[in-house]
């Protein structure tokens, strides 16, 4: 319980002190115009107060990730907690808080232009399509998965469902953004804080034994650790909650709706801390609830790593049946929330692309309509293989997204660069060695992916500081 609460409580910490040395090195200032008043369209330029946008950036972000990955990545033990707590403070929120803020400075602008205006126009082209495809990936994923729960509660059929899912998501996409998104998005992202609290009480309410961090710290509790082994594969399955590329592509959206620079602290980082602790909750919950590490080891590989069965089993148990209902509206709602943003962002990576103003209803269209199309053709395929690439794929774009962040900070500041450097080069070093280790990568030795992978990142570090030296002369 000691390590879980001091989890938490530096999670606040570093807010309250280091996302403020963050907002220092950026430089926010109050007095500087946003795109919300600067661009103001009525569509997706709309000045929204600070606490409406926060709740919607934190339901955005937040998705499944903070509670499935988190659950999943209990299994290794309490060197989930460390990876949470120093991933988020020192990558994911400072990740979250200058893409955003990045993003303000640039009118808005997508995550693909962002990182082609730092690492040149051949990055830029390849992050316009990498992000697209993300993007219409988790869309069209999250359409079947909603509406399979849906059918669960109403049997209607799984494609009727999928129907009005679709077209929720084209609702959410066309309409100006304080018209839906803003109405709904706060009672969702609240619920979701509620649940987090809820399982948190009762956690402490009923004495529930949660593992400590020390002696065990890196210590691979997995059931099969030979298998799982915690480096790279804890740091790919816990990404929300820590760092997730996702988020870049999403603060943006926020971006264009902030009233006041100074308020990007509170919507950016401190969305992204309040995640964290919903993924530091969720964590312990797994490791506590049934008795154990072990003991939920045994019940993940009996449900088949089945996270959404351990959620409504704590829920439920924890919460009763208010709290269980709660938990169902989540799991149903939060996947939607994802869904309808990403095809929402899609639109905006397009529309930035082509240069086509949003103001217009037939703009929107032109756009729309194709995205759909695709969406819809994706959801007839089997996603088993594809999903398996889509968590390596989610922490490949937050390592290129940190190293924009970083070259934009080398070129502004003395030595700032060295505090997103080091977490890029530890985050190339994961994605490297994930790759050539991983089932549906090139499947090489383990001991030998480590070695490239690091090798990989020296590399990358070596390249940079290069280029830097050449910059100066």
């Amino acid at each position: 319980m000691i390590s879980f609460i001091s989890s938490i409580i530096l999670l606040l910490i570093g807010y309250f002190l280091y996302s403020r040395l963050i907002e220092r090195i950026f430089g926010a200032n109050e007095n500087n115009q946003t795109p919300a008043y600067r661009s103001t369209d009525g569509v997706d330029y709309v000045p929204m107060k600070w606490g409406k946008v926060f709740l919607i950036q934190f339901l955005n972000i937040a998705g499944l990730g903070p509670i499935f990955g988190a659950v999943a990545g209990a299994m290794w033990g309490p060197v989930a907690f460390l990876w949470i707590v120093l991933g988020n403070i020192f990558a994911g929120a400072v990740h979250d808080y200058l893409s955003g803020m990045i993003s303000v400075r640039r009118n808005g602008a997508s995550i693909s232009e962002i990182v082609g205006e730092w690492m040149g126009n051949g990055v830029k082209q390849f992050m316009r399509g990498f992000t697209l495809i993300l993007m219409l990936l988790v869309g069209a994923v999250f359409v079947t998965g909603p509406a399979a729960i849906l059918n669960g509660i109403l049997d209607i059929g799984i494609p009727a469902w999928g129907a009005l899912v679709f077209i929720y998501y084209i609702l959410a996409t066309m309409l100006p953004i304080d018209k839906l998104i803003g109405r709904i998005y706060p009672l969702f992202g609240f619920a979701l804080i509620f649940m987090a609290v809820g399982i948190f009480w009762g956690l402490l309410a009923n004495n529930y034994v949660i593992p400590e961090v020390f002696p065990y710290g890196f210590t691979n509790m997995h059931h099969e650790p030979e298998k799982y082994p915690v480096w790279p594969l804890v740091f790919i399955t816990i990404a929300c909650g820590a760092i997730s590329g996702f988020h870049a592509t999403q603060s943006p959206l926020m971006a264009r709706c902030i009233e006041n620079e100074k308020l990007g602290r509170r919507v950016f980082y401190g969305a992204m801390v309040t995640e964290g602790i919903v993924a530091l909750i969720w964590a312990a919950a797994g490791m506590a609830y049934f008795g154990g590490v072990d003991q939920l080891n045994t019940i993940m590989t009996e449900h088949k790593g089945n996270a959404a069965w351990v959620v409504n089993e704590i829920s439920n148990s924890l919460l009763g049946k208010l709290g269980g209902d709660l938990a169902l509206l989540g799991v149903v709602a939060v996947p939607i929330t994802s869904g309808d943003t990403a095809f929402r962002s899609a639109r905006l990576i397009v529309a930035d692309f082509l240069h086509l103003d949003q103001k217009s209803i037939k703009n929107r269209m032109m756009i729309v309509i194709p995205l759909f199309i695709i969406g819809f053709l994706l959801t007839q395929f089997d996603f088993a293989i594809i999903w398996r690439y889509m968590a390596w794929s989610n922490q490949t774009l937050a390592t290129v997204v940190l190293w924009t962040i970083t070259l934009y900070l080398a070129s502004t500041t003395k030595w700032y660069y060295l505090l997103t450097l080091i977490p890029a080069l530890f985050m190339t070093a994961v994605i490297s060695t994930y790759i050539l280790v991983a089932p549906e990568g090139l499947q090489l030795p383990y001991t030998l992916s480590v070695i490239l992978g690091i090798a990989f990142s020296i590399s990358a570090g070596a390249l940079f500081f290069f280029k830097k030296r050449l910059a100066k002369q």
